[in-house]
């Protein structure tokens, strides 16, 4: 089963009518769905995420996301799929949405769960089910109707997704209107459209459709751009930490923008550490190699699409690398000491191609990270292996970034783990560092209006004294 979809394809100067209907249709429902109880809520949230964890379902998700896109690996995404969405369900177990949310004694304030109305959500095609299916039971968690506007490349595996999540919502009993997506052929006047109609609009992926989300003059949650550096320490577990860089960088040949680009490697840490990533599957490029391995990922300094989420090998033959060593590689090291666009392998790759500073102390390595992060990624978050819990506090007061991880597998820690307390999500925020109005994990509170009821308390008025006293002996009147 896919998606209903409109007739025929999308003519310019009908994006607005276009829109309008699925606008129509998805206020209809929304609006059906609002006075929804939390159990019912609930019963739909729990088959939304069995539409795409049903494993022959997940299955043909990941399958069909790989074969339209040519990105990334079907059983990557088949364990994508079912732990993000897995992960994301238990979180809104017990969580409430409906009705009254809290009520505080001592403030006088109790907050009412209100739905914000219809959620336009921007998806990548490097996660064309797992992004869409967060963003759908989120919605829903909220009793929003959702919009999808898919990435090209990813547009026919959006539309199977939400022709599965239609048929369980049918099951329920609620409307199949509440989950729809813009009709193909994708255009930029068409989710222009779509974002100026909507309530509330949530983009993930390229910056340009972060950039427009913001500029839509709708709402916006947007999220910032990736270029994750991780710091290893002299007092790291080297084979440990190895193979928890290269399961990160390698897990779905690196399509999450959690993947390490860097690796800022301290001290005595430089050696064994090329030993344990040698062990883990990594393969060193020599000075030539890398010089054709930059000419050809980033011809006339600008990214080829071709090398994303690719393979280690084919990355390699891609770029002419024909060592032996490389037919067997699970991920590529690079050595790199500028940061910038003269630079590109300092940036985001999307690519199991891995970046390598050598660096002489935690200072340094603080400041290698930063100079990174001011060129590409800040706001998102850095990895760290080895340190001492006073460096690790040193990290999150000193550098731009949102969360630090500790001890952990990037790429699976900061979208939320069963082993960390972070919500399960595609989308994380970045904060003001990133551009973004928001700076955790994006999850259904994100969703949600909440009205205050705002009853009197006693006065709590202080006394001049009590606020300036202390001033006032310091400093005088």
């Amino acid at each position: 089963m896919t998606a209903r979809l409109a007739p025929h394809a999308v003519t310019a100067g009908d994006e607005a009518a276009v829109v309008g209907e699925l606008l129509r249709r998805a206020r209809a429902a929304q609006a059906a769905f609002a006075d929804a109880d939390q159990d019912t809520v609930d019963r739909v949230v729990t088959g939304a995420g069995w539409a795409i964890m049903e494993p022959a379902r997940n299955r043909l998700l990941a399958e069909q996301a790989v074969r339209e896109t040519g990105l990334g690996k079907v059983d990557d995404k088949v364990r994508k799929n079912h732990r993000k969405t897995l992960g994301l369900l238990r979180d809104l177990q017990g969580a409430r949405s409906v009705g009254i949310l809290s009520e505080d004694r001592t403030t006088g304030i109790t907050e009412i769960a209100r739905p914000v109305g219809v959620v336009a959500a921007i998806t990548p095609s490097t996660n064309p089910a797992a992004t869409p299916a967060n963003n759908i039971i989120n919605a829903l968690k909220g009793r929003n109707a959702i919009i999808l506007a898919p990435s090209p490349k990813g547009a026919g595996t959006c539309a199977t997704l939400v022709g599965f999540v239609q048929r369980e919502l049918e099951k329920v009993g609620v409307p199949a209107d509440l989950v729809q997506m813009l009709p193909p052929p994708a255009s930029k006047a068409l989710m222009g459209e779509l974002m100026r109609q909507a309530d509330l609009v949530v983009a993930t992926g390229s910056r340009a459709n972060v950039r427009a989300a913001y500029a839509s003059g709708t709402p916006a949650l947007g999220v910032g751009a990736g270029n994750v550096a991780a710091i290893v320490m002299p007092g790291a577990d080297f084979a440990l930490t190895a193979e928890r860089i290269a399961a990160s960088k390698t897990f779905d040949n690196a399509t999450s923008c959690s993947s390490e680009n860097s690796l800022v490697v301290v001290g005595d840490a430089w050696e064994p550490l090329l030993a344990a990533l040698a062990q883990a599957g990594g393969v060193l490029a020599t000075a030539e190699e890398q010089a054709r391995l930059e000419a050809a990922m980033f011809p006339g300094g600008k990214a080829d699409a071709a090398f994303i989420a690719q393979s280690a090998p084919r990355v390699a033959a891609l770029a002419g690398l024909t060592r032996t060593a490389y037919a067997g590689a699970r991920f590529i090291l690079v050595r790199e000491q500028g940061v910038g666009p003269d630079h590109p392998f300092s940036g985001e790759k999307l690519s199991p191609v891995l970046t390598l500073y050598r660096v002489a102390d935690f200072d340094a390595a603080i400041a290698q990270v930063g100079a990174l992060y001011e060129y590409q990624g800040k706001g998102h978050s850095v990895g760290v292996h080895g340190a001492t819990a006073d460096e690790v506090l040193r990290l999150g007061f000193e550098l731009p970034v949102c969360r630090v991880i500790v001890e952990q597998t990037h790429c699976v820690a900061v979208g939320g783990a069963f082993d960390n307390g972070l919500p399960f999500s595609l989308s994380m925020g970045c904060g003001t560092w990133g551009g973004n109005g928001f700076s955790d994990n994006l999850n259904y509170r994100h969703f949600l209006n909440v009205t205050r009821i705002v009853r009197t308390i006693p006065a709590r008025e202080p006394d001049e004294a009590s606020v300036f006293g202390d001033y006032w002996r310091r400093y005088g009147r």
